[in-house]
Order: structure tokens, then C-alpha cells, then sequence
């Protein structure tokens, strides 16, 4: 598989991606927990079937530290028993933040509230803008095709 354009020689692209970047560093400096955004990347990458970036954030997850079977169980978190209440809540939050056009109210209040009993509002904050985030770099990487499978642990530093 190729893909559709080369973004990496483009200007434009070169552009908005280093904006994209710079909020998502913005994200990582944040208190919230550095699994829990790696998690809502990933999960929100399944849900969208971002090859590119599903490959990119389970290696960075695996890389620093995460194990194969919570990886392997992140699609089917509500059956598992190897997240944390807090983690759950964050994973919830990611699905109706990336389904919103399936729900005609957006993201429901429960939904919210729960994620609200385990993060502060800076934290909450830094967690809308991580899903606005890794979904608008998901829908970039499939318009284009991004290819998957090659990327390198650290490649994007």
C-alpha cells in the first residue's frame, strides 16, 4: 500500500502537522498520566482504523513499558480486568468523543462526570484536547493512506 500523496515533502502538510505536534506536546506536559494518553491514542487509532498511528503508539506504549496483554485487551477494555477505574473512565470518554456523530446529543453527561470522579479540570481539559487530537491525526493518516508497519520507537521526537 502507498500512500495517496507524500505528506512528508509537503510544505503545507510540514506546516500543520509541526501545529499538530506543538498542541500535542502541549498535552504531554500536562499531569495527565503518560499511560492514559497512550491509551486514548490507541484506542481512539482502533475505532478508526489508523493503521499509522496503531502502529506508532503501541510501539511508543510497549517501548516505555506497557505490557503485550493490556495492548492486546485495550479494544475489549470494558471486559477486561487490567485497567484502573481512572483508565476506564479516560477509554469511555475516548469512544464518545470519537463516535460523536453517532450520538445526536455528543458526548452524554454520565460519561462525563465519570471521567470528571478520577481528573481535574486541567486534566479533563488535557484530555478532550488529546481526543480532538489523535482524531484529527487519525483521519489525516487514512484520507492519505498512510502506510503502516515501519514506524521506529522515537522516529517522530
Amino acid at each position: 500500500m502507498n500512500a495517496r500523496l507524500n505528506a512528508f515533502a509537503s510544505p503545507v502538510a510540514g506546516k500543520v502537522v509541526g501545529h499538530l505536534l506543538s498542541a500535542g506536546k502541549a498535552v504531554e506536559d500536562t499531569t495527565l498520566p503518560p499511560v492514559t494518553q497512550e491509551l486514548v491514542k490507541i484506542r481512539a487509532s482502533q475505532i478508526n482504523g489508523c493503521g499509522g498511528c496503531l502502529d506508532m503508539h503501541t510501539k511508543e506504549a510497549a517501548a516505555a513499558g506497557e505490557t503485550a496483554l493490556r495492548l492486546n485487551l485495550i479494544a475489549a477494555w470494558r471486559e477486561s480486568t487490567v485497567f484502573t477505574d481512572a483508565e476506564r473512565a479516560a477509554l469511555e470518554l475516548t469512544e464518545q468523543g470519537t463516535r460523536i456523530a453517532d450520538a445526536a446529543g455528543g458526548v452524554p453527561d454520565g460519561v462525563w462526570a465519570n471521567a470528571a470522579q478520577h481528573y481535574d479540570d486541567e486534566q479533563l481539559l488535557a484530555l478532550a484536547s488529546l481526543i480532538a487530537l489523535i482524531n484529527t491525526f487519525n483521519r489525516l493518516n487514512v484520507i492519505l493512506q498512510q502506510p503502516a508497519g515501519g514506524y521506529r520507537v522515537g522516529q517522530f521526537a
